[in-house]
């Protein structure tokens, strides 16, 4: 269950910085709370495909399922820890819509998708595992708005990173353990 909760805070870091950058622009009062709604949905929804389309496959490539994982999860950190030395989405957002909510969702959930396919091979309860995921995207997405709204965006980048180096070392230890 260990891997579960490192997994859910390393995947929430997307939704944590684009909470942030969109805390530091807009400061309406049901942003947190509509942010948290948008991301912990959709981070909560994205790993279960991921399982199930993992779980579907797993006899095409079963011999070589944790080198996959491995690549899938230093692919998405390594594209966490490039997005966070770029410059934000959220700079280019003209105003927080549902639709606008709708599509960040998705994009900051593509990741996890791709790193549900990592729960075939933990010994865990997916829909458990999916639902920690999804509160604990809730939980971060929600704070970053409140962050932002008082720091600004400088927290932003580093998120990105941290969740991004997370999930690499989580792959080296699906390779090697």
């Amino acid at each position: 269950m260990f891997e579960v909760i490192v997994l859910a805070v390393a995947l929430s870091m997307d939704a944590f910085a684009v909470s942030i950058g969109l805390g530091a622009k807009d400061n309406t009062r049901g942003l947190g709370l509509k942010a948290g709604i948008f991301f912990g949905v959709f981070q909560g929804l994205m790993p279960f495909i991921g399982y199930l389309g993992g779980k579907g496959a797993a006899g095409w490539f079963d011999a070589y399922a944790h080198q996959i994982a491995f690549g899938l999860l230093a692919l998405i950190g390594a594209k966490m820890i490039y997005e966070g030395l770029q410059e934000g989405i959220e700079k280019d957002i003209a105003a927080i819509t549902n639709k606008m909510m709708l599509l960040l969702s998705i994009a900051t959930s593509i990741d996890a998708m791709a790193a549900g396919f990592s729960l075939t091979l933990l010994n865990v309860n997916v829909y458990l595992a999916c639902f920690i995921i999804g509160v604990t995207t809730f939980l971060f997405s929600w704070a970053g708005v409140l962050i932002g709204k008082t720091s600004g965006t400088w927290l932003e980048s580093r998120a990105e990173i941290f969740g991004g180096t997370v999930l690499i070392l989580m792959g080296i230890k699906v390779l090697l353990f």
